[in-house]
């Protein structure tokens, strides 16, 4: 019955099925700094609008966690997940989000994608040897930083540091959680660091208050965020995965700042400048070169973006 209402995507080869489903992701997830700009521009906070993000995609993620009967991670990698979330992931969301209030929305997802060279970076630091290959993938990225900060006059100070914040805490995510996670499903692991994270931000809206959104655009965008861009996102980005392998779903997750770039050009109408143009080629150059020789376990913990 299916394959008959179906039937060219009956026909289709799994990789390719697979190929679409990381780009959906990469979509859903490069539109997520365009929502968090409606929300606050319809009065949230951050701290509200990411409580809201997280609790409402760990309320969806739990019961879909229970009925597939997955198993629920134990010991070290239950704890290790708990402090990824509640600590790592809750502080480069906050990083990433807090970033948007002070750039443009384009150089602070082009500066969060400087996070693939800065695991490279940091796992040559912990005894992984330096190849030519990851020479001038730092290279790169260098060069773009500098080229994205020295020429981005529109962004205040705050806003590039809080944007390189993010890459540095989700570098050392995916690297902490490649080493202590390693059997652990990973949407059950998701589930974890989301009601993690959801946690964290419960507490600090205890002193740091509630702000909701004015109107039913500002909650709109905030239930898309969670549920498009962070449940539906995890999911196609997972099957995706299982069906073209870790190197060519990195590759493919790199239109992601592409996404946020284009969008916010279009519906936001911020200019793509110089510093992007540039700085961004330069960073998603030195992205494809480390995506070559792609890590499965650090790229399945890739699915949380922003």
């Amino acid at each position: 019955m299916a394959g008959s209402s179906f039937p060219h995507a009956a026909l289709m080869p799994p990789s390719l099925i697979g190929l679409i489903q990381v780009l959906l992701s990469a979509v859903a997830f490069g539109t997520m700094a365009i929502l968090a700009r409606f929300a606050y521009a319809d009065g949230t906070t951050t701290t509200t609008l990411l409580l809201l993000r997280f609790v409402i995609a760990g309320l969806v993620l739990l019961p879909w966690v229970a009925l597939q009967r997955l198993p629920w991670p134990t010991g070290r990698a239950l704890l290790a997940l708990i402090v990824m979330g509640a600590v790592g992931y809750a502080g480069m969301s906050a990083c990433y989000f807090n970033a948007l209030n002070h750039a443009s929305a384009g150089t602070v997802a082009l500066l969060l994608y400087l996070y693939p060279v800065l695991v490279l970076l940091l796992s040559m630091l912990l005894g992984e040897r330096l190849t030519s290959l990851r020479l001038i993938a730092l290279l790169l990225a260098l060069s773009g930083l500098a080229v994205t900060i020295g020429l981005e006059f529109s962004a205040r100070p705050l806003g590039l540091l809080l944007g390189v914040g993010a890459a540095l805490i989700y570098s050392c995510y995916i690297l902490i959680g490649s080493r202590f996670t390693a059997g652990t499903h990973p949407l059950a692991a998701t589930c974890v660091v989301i009601l993690s994270a959801a946690a964290s931000y419960v507490l600090q809206s205890t002193w740091q208050g509630w702000g909701p959104p004015h109107s039913a655009r500002g909650w709109l965008a905030i239930v898309m965020m969670a549920l498009i861009c962070t449940v539906a996102a995890v999911a196609l980005f997972l099957n995706g995965l299982e069906k073209i392998g870790a190197t060519r779903a990195s590759l493919v997750s790199t239109v992601e700042p592409v996404v946020t770039l284009l969008l916010a050009w279009g519906l936001l109408g911020e200019p793509i400048g110089l510093s992007q143009a540039l700085g961004g080629l330069l960073i998603l150059g030195a992205v494809l070169l480390v995506s070559r020789e792609a890590d499965p376990k650090r790229t399945e913990l890739t699915e949380l973006h922003d």
